[in-house]
């Protein structure tokens, strides 16, 4: 269920996972996300903590409200006092993310925004020291605030489990960046204190909304920026050090504008988040948008990261999902069959492979070959090349992009005579519903073929409506990957 009773995948009051009696029957079911929301990244300008907040809460201004009432209840405002102020420039309007340090709620100079360059939560050993523009009779001293002390304020809040998980995980990462950048242990990095309120409330607050949206996400290429910049340590490059550590994997691009375009704490939020870097997956509906400003300014450019909210079309329209997938294909005459079968074993380990398949072939000069095809992700094109050359004897590899259309479909657990059995139901054209156990479980509940057929049977009755049985989907995980 999500916050307020509404079931995260139906929308609907009643949750999808209430115990819901079928015949003789009992079953709990699931909905298979294929993306129940979808929200996707535009990052115009570039992406840091208070411009992901600032765009989330423009897009949703009514969920301001119940952050500020979760960060007090998990007393962050002990630390630090947020609120989301409108803004435009030269093209666009839209929000941006204030951070207000506890105690100084109405003092201005002291609105830490965090997406500009220096105004980040620093680990201390090489990234740039944050750019003191409040009064000088209200410095604080530098001290520093070690990331195993951060970690327990927030493992001792009273912050929800899923947010408190998240806000650990961006912090995680970015203390991992940071350590590998300077070489220190994990535990030791530090961070500046006056920068250390502000980047805690970010990242919470990033965490909290995040947990709250509940969503798939996608992103246009990351702007990594250019230049270089000036630190206590000496000159170092743009992107940050402990950036690129967290960017490692992503898209980026890198276009005209000099400058910091993605900070530290938002690379981590990014990094968390692991956007896809594909077009949509299908059919949406565009339902809201959200816009938030960073502080510095971009020539002839607005200072922005827009976000698109999507939903699933509804009803029959929405049955079909289309996709753009990548085979890639070759043969082998050479390795033996069981030095192949480990490799393809670990080939299907490999994070974006959907499928793999082989048969045997006659190759050139008359040789008995193996071909070999996989289906994957466009994204995991390279590291999977790179894999079947390394699994492989294979000298060349073929790929090509193809298109893919899935039913949409749901997993269902039925008990019958007590025992589990996973159905999974796909709804076809014409609304006629089509069902399948999962063999795993039928092998696991029944000795012979006799007492499979009858446990199948009876679970797909009750699990799919009288259905047929016929998916197209054996690999046991949901989603339709073999075809």
């Amino acid at each position: 269920m999500r916050a307020g009773g509404t079931c995260a995948v139906s929308r609907d009051a009643k949750c999808a996972e209430c115990v819901v009696p079928v015949g003789d029957l009992q079953y709990r079911q699931r909905a298979i996300r294929m993306a129940p929301m979808h929200i996707q990244m535009d990052p115009l300008g570039g992406i840091a903590g208070d411009m992901f907040a600032a765009a989330v809460l423009d897009a949703w201004p009514e969920l301001e409200a119940p952050l500020v009432a979760a960060l007090e209840r998990a007393g962050i405002d002990a630390i630090a006092n947020v609120e989301r102020v409108d803004h435009a420039d030269h093209a666009l309007t839209g929000s941006r993310f204030a951070v207000h340090e506890a105690g100084r709620e109405n003092d201005r100079s002291h609105v830490h925004e965090t997406s500009r360059p220096g105004r980040e939560l620093r680990a201390h050993g090489g990234d740039p020291e944050p750019v003191h523009e409040h009064h000088p009779q209200k410095h604080r001293p530098h001290e520093h605030q070690l990331y195993r002390d951060i970690r327990s304020l927030l493992g001792a809040s009273d912050l929800d489990p899923g947010v408190r998980a998240r806000a650990l995980d961006i912090f995680a990462r970015l203390a991992a960046a940071e350590s590998a950048v300077h070489g220190v242990p994990v535990d030791d990095v530090s961070f500046h204190e006056v920068g250390a309120y502000d980047s805690i409330a970010d990242i919470v607050c990033a965490a909290w909304l995040i947990e709250r949206l509940d969503a798939s996400w996608s992103s246009g290429p990351l702007p990594v920026g250019r230049g270089r910049v000036d630190t206590s340590h000496g000159r170092l490059p743009v992107p940050a050090p402990a950036t690129v550590e967290l960017l490692r994997g992503m898209v980026v691009d890198q276009d005209t504008h000099r400058g910091e375009r993605i900070t530290p704490t938002g690379a981590a939020i990014a990094s968390h988040l692991a956007p896809s870097f594909e077009p949509l997956p299908g059919p949406m509906r565009l339902e809201r948008s959200g816009i938030g400003f960073g502080t510095s300014r971009l020539p002839g450019t607005s200072n922005v990261l827009r976000l698109l909210a999507f939903e699933p079309v509804t009803g029959l329209e929405s049955s079909v999902r289309r996709e753009r997938l990548a085979v890639c294909e070759f043969e082998v005459d050479d390795q033996t069959g069981e030095d192949l079968a480990l490799a393809l074993d670990r080939l299907r380990a490999v994070d974006g492979v959907l499928d793999v398949s082989s048969h045997a072939m006659h190759g050139k000069k008359g040789r008995i070959a193996m071909h070999v095809r996989l289906l994957a992700r466009v994204a995991a094109v390279d590291s999977l090349i790179d894999a079947c050359f390394g699994e492989t004897t294979t000298l060349g590899i073929r790929w090509h992009e193809v298109s893919r259309a899935t039913l949409a479909r749901t997993s269902v657990t039925v008990t019958v005579d007590g025992r589990p059995v996973r159905v999974k139901s796909a709804r076809r054209p014409g609304r006629v519903r089509t069902s399948k156990a999962e063999i795993e479980d039928l092998a696991r509940l029944a000795a012979g073929h006799a007492e499979r057929e009858r446990l199948r049977a009876r679970a797909e009755r009750g699990g799919g409506d009288g259905g047929s049985g016929d998916d197209n989907d054996n690999d046991g995980d949901g989603d339709g990957d073999d075809a």
